[in-house]
Order: structure tokens, then C-alpha cells, then sequence
């Protein structure tokens, strides 16, 4: 490059992948990213776009959907990605990594988690413990699969594998398919188990071990500056919710009691997320 400094965009891809979100709690979809990754890639004289993932994991489908935007934006934009992990990119955080020509990580990120899981509870029993009766009327002899009121039964338990086995197959085919002959061949590599990054280097899943300002200086010059891409904030700043122009002045909002409860739920499901892989 001549003597001009690089300005690089960065969009950082955070938290519990699921779709929806609320005001008091932003989850990891395309939606909530896909004007930031717009804007990215729209910066004409940028030589490469940076994305910084730190996930757990989530919906496989909002996984893949973030990640072919981003893959169909560089396609069009005709520029190179460059991903970099900071806590963890796991699971569907992985398959978002994926998306990046050149993937980078600290020494002490969490990779891999390539895999599918599904969980929930029993409460069998416990119901009659408490005097409850259940009553489940349904039209469709499956309406009531997995209930967790009731024993398991071992077709439905059949189904949901032959569901999982699916779901891991477009996991592994897309892992595949972006890292091509960069994969070392490993028996446990798609068994769900995940790595730091020394060991995920060595098996082909990460391309280097290091930082964003200091792999995008190797690459781009000493020089290279890094706009960070924000969402955009409505017309009354962060949100009304938060009282009129974000002055304090409070404002009541119906849906408040839901969107708490929401948001609690969701905190609960990320948490999950992230004790699945010791963090």
C-alpha cells in the first residue's frame, strides 16, 4: 500500500445467538447486524472488513444466515474479511467465524463446539407432588412431542436425533466448504469438543494467534486505523423507553413487564450457552 493509512471497519458479533431481542435485552441475529455489516462493507476505500465475534453459540439458523451475508457482502464488495475471537467462537459463534478469509485468535479463545444440542427439563411427577392435574388435548398425533410433563418416549427421542444429525450435517458441510484443505484431519474435530486456540491453530480451524490492531497493522501497515461501525441510535438517541431525548424524563411503557421477563429468560438461555464451555 503507498504512503495513505488504512481505515479498516470493524463490526464486533457479540452475545447468545437467537432471534428477536428487546430493549433491555439485544441478542445475536442478522437483523440486529445486517445494516452494521452493510455499512462495513460500503466503505469504499477500506481494504478489507474486520469482524469481531465473541459467542457461545445459539440458533443455528440465524448462525448461517449471518454468516452468508457476510460472505454474500464480501462477494459483492469484492473485500477480504478478516475475523477475530475474543472470549469464544463456538458453535454457531464458529460458524460465523467461518466466514472470515483469515481467522485470528487469542492465545485463551474457546473454538470449535461444532456440534448440536438441544436441552430442557423433566418435571415429571411433579406435578401430582403438587395436586396439579395435566390436560393436554391436541388435533395431530405429535402435537405433544417432548412435553415435559410427560415421560419421554424413545420415537420422539428418535426424531430429535434424526433432527440434530441434520442440523450437525450443514454444520460440518459449511466448516468444510470455508476452510477447504486448512483442515488437519482429527476423529474429534467434529464431535462437539472445542480447543484454545493453540491446538484449534494446529488442527486448521484458526488461521493465526493474535490481536486486531496488531495482525491488521502486519498486514495493512503500521499506520492502519480501525473505525468501529455502531448501530444506529433513533431519532430520541438510545431509545424512549429510557425517557423523552434520553433526559430521564421517564416514560411508561405497556410492554415493559414482558420485556423484563424476556430479557431475563434470554440472560438465563446465554448463560447456558456460555457454562457449556466453562466460561
Amino acid at each position: 500500500m503507498g504512503m495513505d493509512a488504512a481505515i479498516i471497519p470493524v463490526v464486533r458479533l457479540e452475545g447468545a445467538i437467537m432471534s428477536g431481542g428487546s430493549a433491555l435485552r439485544q441478542n445475536l441475529n442478522l437483523a440486529g447486524c445486517a445494516s452494521r455489516l452493510k455499512r462495513a462493507f460500503e466503505m469504499k476505500e477500506a481494504p478489507c472488513v474486520a469482524i469481531i465475534v465473541n459467542s457461545p453459540g445459539g440458533s443455528p439458523v440465524q448462525s448461517r444466515l449471518i454468516y452468508q451475508r457476510i460472505r454474500d457482502l464480501a462477494t459483492e464488495h469484492d473485500k477480504k474479511v478478516h475475523v477475530f475471537v475474543e472470549d469464544a467462537a463456538a458453535s454457531g459463534g464458529y460458524m460465523i467465524a467461518c466466514a472470515g478469509d483469515q481467522i485470528t485468535a487469542d492465545p485463551s479463545s474457546i473454538i470449535g463446539s461444532i456440534g448440536v444440542v438441544s436441552s430442557g427439563f423433566g418435571f415429571v411427577g411433579a406435578i401430582n407432588k403438587l395436586g396439579v392435574e395435566r390436560r393436554v388435548h391436541t388435533a395431530g398425533l405429535n402435537k405433544s412431542v417432548l412435553d415435559p410433563f410427560l415421560p419421554e418416549k424413545a420415537q420422539d427421542i428418535k426424531r430429535l436425533k434424526e433432527l440434530q444429525l441434520e442440523i450437525h450435517g450443514v454444520f460440518i458441510d459449511l466448516v468444510k466448504a470455508s476452510r477447504s484443505d486448512k483442515l488437519v484431519e482429527d476423529k474429534s474435530m467434529f464431535t462437539g469438543m472445542f480447543w484454545t486456540a493453540g491446538p484449534a491453530k494446529d488442527m486448521g480451524l484458526i488461521d493465526g494467534i493474535g490481536d486486531l490492531r496488531g495482525t491488521l497493522r502486519g498486514f495493512y501497515g503500521e499506520k492502519t486505523k480501525l473505525k468501529l461501525v455502531e448501530a444506529k441510535k433513533g431519532l430520541l438517541g438510545r431509545s424512549a423507553s429510557m425517557g423523552i431525548s434520553g433526559l430521564g424524563i421517564p416514560v411508561m411503557d405497556a410492554n415493559l413487564g414482558h420485556q423484563i421477563a424476556d430479557g431475563l429468560l434470554s440472560t438465563a438461555e446465554e448463560r447456558a450457552l456460555w457454562g457449556r464451555i466453562g466460561l
